[in-house]
């Protein structure tokens, strides 16, 4: 039958809604617009494309806008890692403490170095890494016959891990902390924005993130001197007083100058974009907190919100909830459905003495809705309603 035969088949058609973006870049573009375009043109007008002065004054900015005295920008987050780990001299023998709930990039710059990922559980209701089990971890490097040397918490889903605990125990066991905040920066801890605690902090501006250029891109982090410099050598060859002068091994880790060039402009409406994001989780907590497990916040803390994760009710199929979503135009995600210790090539590293149960449960029942300064209303109560629906059914 036609459309023009059956009028409520044409009316149905016509009210179906549009799908609501996961992550909404394009709306920030058109938010940008003008001074968008005018920051890559200056770069396509002095077409200093590598090390251009875009590179400099985004990280004078962020130094600024973090309070960290050294802010050395770089190729991706992946490489951030990276360079710390080069530039402390980690490789074989020794071991470096992750949680396993997270991106793999967190451990596999650690695997490249030839040291040994040592794996950790997380704190079920913040997602982030439990100093219990960071303190299991240790004592289980070492009876491996591993040197631990460093830790690296995470700051899921752009919350801070616990970073007085975590300092505490490093201190004792002599480790040195490195912040893997590719999802949080922005966030605060006790009052402190992300970027200052630990030896270093590392951050990306992958698209997807809070601040997300149009590309790969990333920054390192510190107040220390020595290590600033060594990082400024490695993310160039190694470079020593001229480029023929190599004086470690190093990497082409370079930060695009385009690319800093549009963070240079985001970071002007970060703090906005953050203040919208806070604003959709709370709406998002009022409307689903009596049907599934919503995201807890810690005590003196505030996130960024580079994911809003929920937990599903035991029992629940976790892919018929997200088809029900995706019928009604709302799009879910997974991070993360296998920890790192379940994956193939990371699998045969050791994980702490008491196991990991809470890394696995969450990547059994957790999924990820929509979340960006540009959703609605009327959009969040659509994904509000649906996710009731699916619950219900």
């Amino acid at each position: 039958m036609s459309t023009a035969q059956n009028p409520q088949g044409a009316m149905n058609q016509h009210l179906r809604s549009e799908p609501i973006p996961f992550i909404d870049v394009a709306s920030q573009r058109r938010r940008l617009g003008a001074s968008l375009d005018a920051a890559v043109k200056r770069v396509l007008d002095h077409c200093q494309f590598v090390n251009g002065p875009e590179v400099a004054e985004l990280e004078k900015q962020l130094a600024a806008y973090s309070g960290a005295k050294h802010v050395i920008g770089c190729a991706s987050g992946t490489d951030a890692i990276l360079m710390v780990m080069m530039a402390k001299n980690v490789g074989p023998g020794d071991a470096v403490l992750c949680p396993s709930f997270t991106f793999i990039a967190t451990a596999s710059p650690v695997a490249r170095t030839g040291a040994t990922p040592v794996y950790v559980d997380v704190d079920e209701a913040t997602f982030n890494m439990s100093p219990e089990s960071l303190k299991r971890g240790i004592a289980t490097a070492r009876k491996a016959g591993l040197k631990p040397v460093a830790v690296i918490p995470v700051d899921l889903f752009g919350q801070p891990a616990d970073h007085d605990a975590i300092a505490e125990i490093a201190r004792a066991e002599g480790l040195f902390v490195l912040d893997d905040a590719a999802q949080g920066f922005g966030a605060s801890y006790k009052g402190r924005k992300l970027g200052t605690f630990g030896l270093a902090t590392a951050t990306s501006f992958f698209p997807a993130k809070p601040l997300g250029c149009f590309g790969d891109g990333g920054a390192i982090f510190t107040d220390d001197d020595e290590l600033a410099a060594t990082l400024r050598s490695i993310r160039v060859h190694g470079q020593g007083v001229d480029k023929y002068d190599n004086v470690r091994l190093g990497l082409t880790g370079r930060l695009d100058t385009m690319q800093a060039a549009i963070l240079i402009e985001k970071l002007k409406i970060f703090d906005d974009e953050t203040a919208a994001r806070n604003k959709v989780a709370e709406r998002y907590a009022r409307g689903l907190s009596n049907v599934v497990t919503v995201p807890r916040l810690a005590p003196g803390n505030t996130s960024v919100w580079a994911q809003y994760t929920i937990r599903l009710p035991e029992g629940t199929d976790r892919d018929g909830f997200a088809a029900a979503l995706k019928a009604q135009g709302v799009p879910t995600a997974i991070y993360y459905g296998k920890s790192m210790h379940q994956q193939t090539a990371y699998k045969q590293y050791p994980v702490a003495d008491g196991g990991l149960p809470g890394c696995e449960n969450l990547s059994q029942d957790v999924i990820s809705l929509p979340m960006h300064a540009y959703l609605t209303e009327a959009d969040q109560e659509r994904i509000i309603a649906a996710v009731r629906g699916a619950i219900a059914g």
